[in-house]
């Protein structure tokens, strides 16, 4: 059972209601802070005079003779998540450990909270609905904002991103082509949210706004329904057959673990969060834009992703727009966890070492 809960980390453990402990003694060595951005305004002309923009480093900064920082690595979570979901063993026992490949003795690894998430601004912070309506543009925006102003960091040695921190490391390598050494997207698209993709998160976003107790976002009481429906398909889109049916392999056990599922994450759900998490994705295309992106690229798929299934087709001709890109496609075999499979690092950790290596300046 525990095989499977974590092999739903990736929609679900960046829907997470916290991440597990990982055994890294640099882990207990983090450090948690907040940026506040002043007068942030949005792409929908809203604008918030303070946004908070909480992170979670790892090891120190580096700089150079001219004070740069040289060592900065970033690393994105997914919708509903925050940086510390990164804890969680199947990655930080991997990436994080001494000697690992971004061991934060030599690295010094930024994990922000995107606007919306975590500690970071949120609708549940009080304003509910009135909360602007964030796209893809303002958290990397943001994130740009807090590296820079925040943190003091104007280059990263790589810019890692995992489903939507995927997507938003497309937008970074357009928008600010010469910020990173390297990129590596794990788990997305470069292209329009549409399709099926799109449909199960518009039912997502129904099911939570058209559940009577959400009252236009400002309910008394979470809207229980909604957020089950929602629930109910961030299960479907998170998961992989293969481990589900090894992990649950009677009807007893499925029901059993859907139960304790409902149990464990519904509780601290907030609806106008999750909505506006799911919505952020609504104007999201990089596909204009791909020949933009200058850096070297490592971006890796699963093949039983769900949510970015191979037979679209569609990442083959995108990766050859790139000037310096390589697309991996990891088949399903024992070791694959469906869209979560970004997460493992195991499986593809040669892979960032390859890049990390053809990458050095």
């Amino acid at each position: 059972m525990r095989v499977f809960s974590m092999a739903l980390a990736g929609i679900l453990a960046a829907f997470s209601l916290g991440a597990a402990k990982a055994e890294v003694p640099a882990l207990t060595q983090a450090k948690e802070g907040d940026f506040v951005v002043r007068d942030f305004r949005f792409r929908s002309g809203e604008s918030r005079p303070e946004l908070r923009l909480h992170y979670t480093t790892l090891g120190q900064p580096r700089r150079d003779a001219q004070g740069r920082v040289t060592n900065a690595v970033m690393v994105l979570h997914g919708t509903g998540g925050t940086g510390r979901q990164f804890f969680a063993p199947q990655f930080a026992d991997v990436l994080f450990a001494p000697g690992g490949l971004l061991d934060p003795a030599k690295y010094y690894v930024i994990l922000p909270d995107g606007i919306g998430h975590g500690k970071s601004s949120k609708p549940s912070d009080g304003l509910r609905a009135r909360f602007p309506h964030y796209d893809y543009d303002d958290m990397v925006l943001a994130q740009h904002e807090l590296l820079t102003k925040g943190l003091g960091v104007d280059h990263l040695r790589l810019l890692m991103g995992t489903s939507m921190g995927c997507m938003h490391g497309f937008v970074w390598g357009e928008t600010y082509p010469a910020f990173a050494d390297a990129l590596m997207p794990l788990a997305c698209l470069p292209t329009e949210i549409a399709g099926r993709n799109r449909t199960w998160r518009k039912m997502l976003m129904d099911a939570i706004v058209k559940d009577p107790a959400w009252k236009g976002g400002d309910y008394a009481e979470q809207p229980k329904e909604g957020l089950r429906t929602a629930l109910d398909l961030l299960l479907i889109a998170g998961a992989s057959p293969l481990p589900m049916q090894k992990a649950l392999p009677t009807r007893e056990a499925a029901d059993k673990y859907l139960d304790e599922y409902f149990a464990q994450r519904s509780a601290a759900l907030d609806a106008n969060d999750l909505l506006y998490q799911v919505d952020a994705s609504r104007d999201y295309d990089p596909s204009a834009g791909l020949e933009k992106i200058v850096a070297p690229v490592m971006w890796i798929n699963s093949a039983d992703d769900f949510i970015n299934p191979p037979e679209l087709g569609i990442a083959e001709p995108a990766a050859r727009r790139l000037k310096n890109g390589r697309f991996v496609l990891i088949p399903v075999g024992e070791n694959t966890h469906g869209h979560g499979t970004h997460t493992w690092a195991a499986i593809w950790k040669d892979r960032l070492a390859e890049l990390l290596k053809t990458s050095e300046r």
